[in-house]
């Protein structure tokens, strides 16, 4: 069953390993999946399967572009995009993306160039992000908030032609633009795809803020908005579907980020398996649904390509704010949007939820970082939407497990493989043994979205990428239904006087405490212990509490070594620009403290 008509796809060779593994993967994974691994109709998690998701999907040969050209085909009347209350059909859509496709054309950009897009969720997003994979080019989706160092590593390390950024960001580009390959920086402005009145408005709190556009006409600096008058040219889809799409980095919160390899294949193949899931809350051209994370993130990409795979109309929202948020879900009634737990947090604890109406959410995809089971199910109970927990990464374009729509919903599990999706858990010491069911082991993964590989980094890519399996990197365990769970990042895990803590478990601890609004807990240097565990709190707002109301209250619900022995409470907690909270920042905080500490003298120490 599927919610649009599905293209043919009779191939039984949907992804040969030998692109990406070298000449010692020539295995094809539906021949490999389904003839040489029989037991893989025997996986557990199978009946739990919604009658409408099959265990494996006819996925098309198309290119990302021609997700666009289907929708602007099918629904031309339609409306795709609403941003302030400006709205585009999909066939003014089409047509930007033609003319900006056409403009970058002109400017050189062909086959296999990089151009990065550093903006927000915006009208402008969604025009570059088709344009230039229409060229066959390569998308690089660019963090706006990234410092200069870190963008004059990310264009030099993709190679990056050109950048589409905002007015705003043209000083942190200015300033490294001689020490990259750029040829073009092309600027655009929030307030161009506003209606007149947001127009003035965002104008004035700017002007009020002391923010002033930092352009100069400079050789090279070009404006979105005179491209979008090129005319067309008919340019045909210069893409394969075996074409890398993007270069997705990874956060890069340690060591150097690196270029996740996606290609359309895998792009298209993530989205057919993510719509097929949520089929019962899809009505192809009619759906409403709300983009509120960034597009530059994977999962909020992924997001907006599957609302375009079903031409719904998308209400843009360039960043996070919990009061606009709240007013976009009660004026235009979306359907579907997917969060971050950060975000369920703060609409659950906004004071004046009950003013807003928030009945027209069916369903809620969650993912990017653990959701706690008590967010969960105040989430659910105030507004009557389900929430689907799942898991994902760059590296998997992101999608890889969900809990059912219609099946089970387990507390604190991502739920169970999609369609395609084959994981297992190893020893995380060798990672060659396979774990029986209920150990904790490293997450290992295939299926048709993993990535080629890391962007020039052969080396990396031949030690997560194994015999055709994705090490994650995630610690996780499955039950005898074959859900999963995510413990940790092995890299979080907390070793303390020689007993492996996974700070998941003590989150969830935490967020069960009546005043606690957000939660983290870090393993920080001890000098006996080894580490130890430190709890971060915000509080709700109005609350007060102590350190030792929270380590007394931990002390009732976890065993005595997972205690926090510390607890720091702060108005706020260091975060993505996706709402994730950077818990290696608050452990690299303490390394540092830790550092000073013991470069201090003995008398040093004592006063």
């Amino acid at each position: 069953m599927s919610v649009f008509p599905p293209v043919a796809y009779s191939e039984i060779r949907m992804l040969e390993y030998g692109s990406r593994f070298g000449p010692s993967g020539f295995t094809i994974w539906k021949h490999e999946m389904m003839q040489e691994n029989p037991s893989m109709d025997a996986h557990p998690w199978f009946k739990f399967y919604d009658k409408h998701v099959p265990k494996s999907l006819d996925y098309p040969r198309m290119t990302i572009y021609q997700m666009l050209e289907d929708a602007r085909r099918k629904f031309p009347a339609n409306t795709a995009t609403i941003f302030y209350g400006a709205r585009h059909t999909y066939s003014e859509l089409g047509a930007r993306v033609d003319a900006f496709a056409a403009a970058l054309k002109n400017l050189g950009i062909s086959q296999g160039d990089r151009v990065a897009l550093m903006l927000p969720t915006s009208p402008q997003f969604v025009i570059g992000y088709f344009a230039i994979l229409k060229l066959g080019a390569i998308v690089v989706p660019t963090n706006p908030l990234y410092v200069e160092r870190e963008l004059e590593h990310q264009f030099n390390d993709s190679g990056a032609k050109a950048v589409v950024c905002l007015d705003l960001m043209f000083g942190r580009i200015k300033n490294i633009w001689k020490k990259t390959k750029l040829q073009y920086v092309i600027i655009t402005s929030m307030a161009e795809e506003m209606p007149m009145i947001a127009k003035v408005v965002f104008k004035w709190r700017l002007r009020k803020q002391g923010v002033k556009s930092q352009v100069e006409n400079l050789p090279g600096v070009l404006w979105f908005k005179d491209l979008l008058k090129t005319p067309p040219d008919n340019i045909t889809d210069a893409a394969s579907h075996d074409d890398i799409a993007m270069l997705q980095y990874t956060g890069g919160t340690t060591g150097i980020s690196k270029g996740v390899m996606l290609t359309h294949r895998n792009m298209v193949a993530n989205v057919d398996q993510n719509v097929i899931w949520r089929a019962p809350d899809i009505e192809p051209g009619k759906n409403t649904v709300l983009c509120v994370l960034p597009f530059f993130h994977v999962y909020g990409l992924c997001s907006m390509l599957c609302y375009i795979r079903v031409g719904a109309a998308m209400v843009l929202l360039p960043r996070f704010d919990v009061n606009e948020t709240l007013k976009a879900l009660h004026k235009y009634r979306p359907q579907l949007f997917a969060a971050v737990p950060t975000i369920l947090v703060a609409i659950n604890s906004h004071p004046r939820l009950s003013e807003y109406k928030l009945d027209s959410i069916k369903s809620v995809n969650c993912g990017a970082a653990p959701l706690p089971v008590e967010v969960m199910e105040q989430f659910e109970k105030k507004t009557g939407a389900v929430i689907l927990e799942g898991f994902g990464m760059s590296e998997t374009s992101p999608g890889l497990h969900s809990n059912p729509y219609l099946g089970p919903h387990k507390a604190g599990s991502v739920g169970i493989p999609m369609s395609d999706t084959d994981a297992k858990i190893m020893d995380l010491e060798t990672g060659e043994r396979e774990l029986p069911m209920g150990e904790a082991g490293e997450l290992v993964v295939r299926g048709p979205q993993v990535m080629k590989g890391y962007w020039n980094r052969p080396d990396e890519t031949a030690a997560c990428l194994r015999d055709g399996w994705l090490y994650t990197g995630d610690i996780a365990r499955m039950d005898s239904d074959g859900y999963f769970y995510i413990v940790d990042r092995k890299k979080d895990m907390i070793i303390a006087g020689g007993f492996n803590i996974y700070p998941r478990e003590i989150d969830e601890v935490l967020f069960e405490h009546p005043k606690v609004k957000e939660a983290v807990s870090v393993g920080i240097p001890d000098q006996y212990r080894g580490e130890t565990v430190k709890a971060y709190i915000v509080l709700k707002d109005g609350e007060t509490a102590t350190e030792k109301e929270i380590i007394d209250f931990c002390r009732e619900r976890l065993t005595r070594y997972k205690v926090p022995t510390q607890v720091e409470f702060r108005p706020e907690l260091p975060k993505t620009l996706v709402g994730k909270i950077l818990r290696r920042a608050l452990r690299e905080e303490e390394m540092k403290k830790s550092a000073a500490e013991e470069a201090k003298s003995p008398s040093e120490r004592m006063q």
